[in-house]
């Protein structure tokens, strides 16, 4: 019995895994963990899962313990169930201000379950951190089909386009700023209902779409699996019209293939870090590589992150051995965990560059900085975001919703914490604003990197 890794948190706005994480034991593949032995505080004989299953243990004690009776340790403390002997006092506040209000409010009825969900979601707030938080029920179940790639909704790729059908940063939808179609999924209820590229969306459920961004009206058009939408459609210069979508569980592209430079390079662009991207990844990577190709093009930018049993996977394919990154917990204790075996693309005579920018976060930095450290990436762009945390999901069950929790920092394999800070390109290439459509210099940088044998694939120091 294995403790599956804790996921990362994954995005401010996510995608994500098929087997949603748990804080208890289940049965999986355990990544391969080393004690450092130079940190005082680590004993060489407490190995990974052990570790593992005791942070586990201890989300599943802390998430109930505070607040359930039935958790109480004793009799004697009644009035303050749950509460360890040696907490009583630090916890006589919250007791007394529960108990008087259960008995007092004479604004109406009280419901202990939002009083209960209330004092966690203080608690979990009080952190002060960003990446720690309460959700409710639907956006703990949301946020984990986020984080697998999955999402309920129709399946359509949307943008904001100024009026004149130009790309354009604009915020608010209006007259001068259209919700526009991309395209449908493949397969997807979008593509059935017979919406198409270009689709300008005007109205949801007959409610103009107006003076609202682009991720309120996303969040009108997403809804729960056999549900239907309507979408007022405006297409070339025939009248709106409406169409009626019924919504599904939808699985996002998250890895998108193609070769370049004449087949020379291999091009995998990473969205998502679910398991099935994972695999996608491995895939590819092997498919190229029987293919003769000896160079690849590996696309991170805009990817907040995911799971980081996927980070792990997806860097295995370029690194044979050796660590993908250290986990560092809160009693500073860390972990090595180490590549996965049989990686597609390990040969050292394989070139990869990698690329990154503001938006590369997370997981993606994970792999970003592996292939850094190790020498086995150039890395290309911009200096990533800088998220170097690892959080665990915790579900309350009993429609009482759920959090996530830092629980401890990661590190690159030359032990670098990049949290807030970033990973700095080896080669900077920053596109100009006004970059025209179609062109990609970073892309063409990578590629001119890889294609030209500049010594700028040198392993890093």
């Amino acid at each position: 019995m294995t403790t599956p890794e804790p996921p990362l948190d994954d995005r401010s706005a996510g995608q994500a895994d098929l087997q949603p994480p748990t804080t208890t034991p289940a049965e999986g593949d355990q990544p391969a963990y080393r004690v450092d032995p130079t940190h005082p505080t680590t004993s060489r004989t407490r190995r990974g899962p052990i570790l593992g299953l005791s942070i586990a243990l201890v989300a599943v004690l802390a998430g109930g313990a505070l607040f359930l009776a039935g958790w109480t340790v004793g009799s004697r403390q009644a009035a303050t169930p749950g509460t360890p002997a040696g907490d009583e006092a630090a916890f006589a506040p919250f007791w007394s201000a529960y108990h008087f209000v259960i008995d007092n409010y004479a604004g109406g009825t009280v419901d202990k379950k939002q009083i209960v969900e209330g004092a966690i979601k203080g608690m979990i707030g009080a952190l002060g951190d960003p990446y720690s938080s309460y959700l409710t029920s639907d956006e703990f179940k949301a946020s984990l089909q986020s984080i697998n790639g999955q999402f309920e909704g129709i399946g359509a790729e949307i943008v904001t386009k100024k009026a004149d059908g130009s790309d354009s940063d604009c915020t608010t939808l209006g007259p001068d700023c259209r919700l526009v179609i991309v395209s449908p999924i493949q397969g997807s209820p979008a593509e059935k209902a017979g919406i198409k590229p270009g689709d300008i969306v005007a109205a949801v459920d007959g409610q103009t779409v107006d003076g609202q961004t682009i991720d309120q009206t996303r969040d009108r058009i997403r809804g729960p699996k056999g549900t239907q939408v309507t979408l007022t459609i405006v297409r070339g210069s025939v009248a709106p019209t409406d169409v009626k979508v019924t919504r599904d569980v939808i699985q996002q592209q998250e890895v998108i293939t193609k070769t370049l430079a004449d087949g020379k390079v291999g091009y995998v662009r990473v969205t998502g870090f679910s398991d099935t991207a994972a695999k996608s990844v491995a895939d590819a990577v092997k498919t190229d590589v029987g293919a003769g190709e000896k160079s690849f093009v590996l696309d991170l930018r805009g990817n907040p992150g995911g799971f980081v049993t996927a980070a792990r996977s997806i860097a295995s394919q370029f690194i044979a051995s050796g660590p993908i990154y250290w986990q560092q917990d809160a009693s500073g204790n860390k972990l090595e965990v180490d590549a996965e075996p049989n990686g597609a693309a390990t040969d050292p005579s394989i070139r990869v560059t990698v690329l990154i920018d503001k938006g590369s976060a997370s997981a993606s930095e994970i792999v970003a900085g592996a292939l850094q450290d190790t020498g086995r990436g150039t890395l290309v762009g911009d200096t990533s975001f800088g998220k170097g945390t690892v959080q665990q999901w915790h579900d309350l069950s009993d429609d009482n919703g759920g959090f996530r929790l830092t629980i401890a920092r990661w590190l690159t394999p030359k032990q670098r914490w990049i949290h807030g800070v970033g990973l700095t390109p080896d080669v900077k290439v920053t596109p100009p604003a006004n970059t025209p459509a179609g062109q990609d210099p970073v892309l063409d940088k990578a590629v001119e990197l890889l294609t030209t044998g500049t010594s700028a694939l040198a392993p890093a120091a």
